[in-house]
């Protein structure tokens, strides 16, 4: 972060000192910064001082260790597991396939030549948060297909009804149709919504 900061503020034309001043902070800590040296700034003096210098800040949040799942989430992966084929080789919390990316599947069910990626939701809450979430990790997963696995509940079959215009299009096969089939031991044929 400290080198992006330094580049920004020489493509600008400022000095430490001018870059540093309209927020409060030392030649010397502008320095420090750039250097990523100690003592440490703080998130807050890193945005402002990236702001005098023109750039933005993103930060995000990833998981890094087993993440903690409550009774209804192990409990969901549960129901659903016992409903399908024995013959699918089934894992949790299996980390995408790209190097530094550290997403997981809540679950992976694989066969030969097919693999399965899932994710629980005990409650449905964000539409498009959901179709974006599940429309990357499909892109960047290594799997065939993509299961929404949903709790059975009132509020989870009502979010459904909502949108299923807008989630058709990416889990084309009804969650009926798809159960089926991985009972059987059978590729569903698409992506799908199942609600157990």
């Amino acid at each position: 972060m400290g080198e992006d900061i330094r580049l920004a503020r020489v493509a600008r034309g400022l000095s430490q000192e001018e870059a540093g001043r309209p927020v409060g902070m030392s030649r010397s800590k502008v320095g420090r910064i750039e250097r990523n040296e100690p003592p440490a700034a703080s998130l807050i003096e890193i945005v402002m001082l990236a702001a005098v210098v023109g750039l933005e800040v993103s930060i995000r949040a990833y998981p890094v260790g087993p993440p903690h799942r409550d009774r209804a989430h192990a409990g969901l992966l549960e129901r659903f597991r016992v409903r399908i084929d024995a013959g699918w080789r089934w894992g949790t919390e299996v980390p995408l396939p790209n190097r530094g990316d550290l997403r997981a599947w809540d679950a992976l069910i694989v066969r030969p030549g097919l693999r399965i990626g899932v994710d629980a939701e005990t409650r449905a809450r964000d539409g498009q948060e959901l179709e974006r979430r599940f429309a990357l990790k499909e892109r960047d997963g290594g799997v065939d297909r993509v299961v929404m696995l949903l709790s059975d509940t009132r509020v989870n079959r009502s979010f459904l009804r909502e949108r299923a215009a807008s989630f058709a299009a990416r889990f084309p096969i009804p969650g009926s149709v798809a159960l089926r089939a991985l009972a059987d031991g059978r590729d569903p044929g698409g992506n799908a919504v199942i609600v157990a």
